[in-house]
């Protein structure tokens, strides 16, 4: 649950240490790699980034309540670790597929990809469910997957070229979300993510873990006959 609700999140709240000790807090662009360790790409002249490299311990706190009549009965997740700034053109990519809007800013020199590292993850979801997570539980462990990283953009790519169709199914017939031109924004080895004109998202999952092209071309297939299936029922 925690992992999924940080994959899913676009924005979270980044908490950090000022250089002076005090504490900080702002909204930030997310996305998260195969692993599941998150991504923000911020500028230099951000109080937040003065701050992580004066010291690069920090939180994440990925808001999952909303929609939630009583906001504090949905689930959240505050992410601890340390930031740690990546030179990384794929995960480069798969940020800026998530957040079209950071094109236009990608290759300003001030501009640098960081990736958390958790130390644990602390997970609140509704009243009395509330867990603190190992950083070891809370990751993926995509280094059978590393295949399916190299590919992503390709398979990406062809989803939203050739099989427009097969994605705004997914949305409509299996997350009963409006019609609209839907587009897939990333795919990783426990499932993908969708997104309309409109900003709404959505998140499709498969039913077992996928490493390569090849096992990601049956898993969308798959969902493919099970959206047509749901919507001509027998």
């Amino acid at each position: 649950m925690a992992r999924d609700l940080v994959r899913r999140t676009p924005t979270a709240s980044l908490g950090v240490l000022l250089p002076d000790g005090g504490p900080y807090v702002s909204l930030v662009l997310a996305a998260v790699d195969h692993a599941g360790r998150p991504l923000i790409f911020i500028s230099g002249l951000a109080e937040h980034t003065k701050a992580l490299l004066a010291e690069p311990r920090a939180s994440l706190l990925f808001d999952g309540t909303a929609g939630h009549l009583a906001r504090l009965t949905g689930a959240r997740v505050s992410l601890v670790g340390r930031m740690v700034r990546i030179d990384d053109e794929g995960l480069k990519d798969r940020f800026i597929a998530r957040h079209a809007e950071a094109q236009m800013y990608r290759d300003f020199p001030d501009f640098s990809l960081w990736r958390m590292e958790p130390e644990r993850a602390h997970l609140v979801a509704g009243f009395g469910r509330i867990h603190w997570i190992p950083a070891a539980e809370f990751l993926f462990d995509d280094r059978p997957c590393v295949a399916l990283a190299e590919d992503e953009a390709g398979i990406v790519g062809h989803m939203n070229a050739d099989h427009a169709d097969a994605v705004g199914l997914y949305a409509t017939a299996l997350l009963g979300l409006p019609a609209a031109e839907w587009r897939m924004t990333g795919l990783d080895p426990e499932g993908a993510d969708l997104m309309a004109p409109d900003g709404t998202r959505g998140r499709i999952f498969f039913d077992r873990v996928i490493g390569n092209a090849t096992e990601a071309r049956v898993a969308l297939v798959d969902l493919v006959r099970r959206a047509r299936n749901s919507e001509n029922p027998v």
